[in-house]
């Protein structure tokens, strides 16, 4: 695989993304998902106090305590607005806040869930590829047809068989935007700042359903074929 170099600049929005090894699954378990959502949860602040694995055997006052916490005083080092996790790969829309915070950011994210992964499975090397891709959000409208790419993807790789079926899916932002779910590290206004509500959201969303799937992807929207491979740890 090639590889391009390119600096990842402070305050520009992201679309980021990696999968297993070969293709291989990365999440094989409701008990997967939920501790990649909690990793991102916690790792999008700088510099936690504690490793994620410390954290979570907390008692859980301790543990909610500990996480208001960090919220009160810890800074941001990404915005997320967007998300989505199927069987063999994941897709983030997000900004860096602080310098670095998106490498950092994407190497906690990993490398602990790989840890976590490994000693689960017994298994042992690389869970990720090695380099994740990513590729900078130019203008509003990529922004919002990523976001889209992003919550069609379990329509689109046929985890789901119908775009009705996309507000029920667990492991993906949408069904927060449709406020069917809640995931307290989504920004949620940026997105819905281009839309009269959440039902025009939904429209636009759904109405392209069918056409991502007949091509597999958008090329000339989410710019794949100008990824760059940034190495992070995996």
């Amino acid at each position: 695989m090639s590889r391009r170099i390119h600096p990842i600049i402070t305050n520009q929005v992201y679309h980021v993304f990696n999968k297993g090894i070969a293709g291989q699954p990365i999440f094989s378990s409701v008990y997967d998902y939920q501790r990649f959502f909690y990793l991102i949860d916690y790792y999008r602040f700088s510099s936690p106090d504690l490793r994620f694995s410390f954290y979570n055997r907390l008692p859980v006052e301790r543990k909610q305590k500990f996480l208001e916490e960090m919220k009160m005083i810890k800074t941001k080092q990404v915005e997320i607005y967007a998300y989505c996790f199927i069987p063999n790969h994941y897709h983030l829309l997000l900004k860096e806040i602080e310098n670095n915070g998106i490498r950092k950011f994407i190497a906690n994210l990993q490398n602990s869930y790989a840890k976590y992964f490994n000693k689960k499975g017994g298994r042992n090397g690389s869970l990720f590829q090695e380099m994740f891709k990513i590729v900078r959000i130019e203008d509003d409208e990529q922004f919002v047809h990523v976001a889209r790419y992003i919550h069609l993807n379990p329509l689109t790789s046929y985890i789901i068989k119908s775009a009705n079926d996309l507000e029920r899916y667990t492991w993906s932002s949408y069904a927060s935007y449709l406020e069917k779910a809640f995931s307290d590290f989504i920004d949620q206004n940026t997105l819905l700042n281009f839309y009269k509500n959440r039902e025009d959201l939904k429209f636009f969303t759904v109405d392209q359903g069918d056409y991502q799937r007949k091509i597999h992807n958008l090329k000339h929207l989410t710019l794949e074929r100008n990824y760059y491979h940034t190495d992070v740890p995996s």
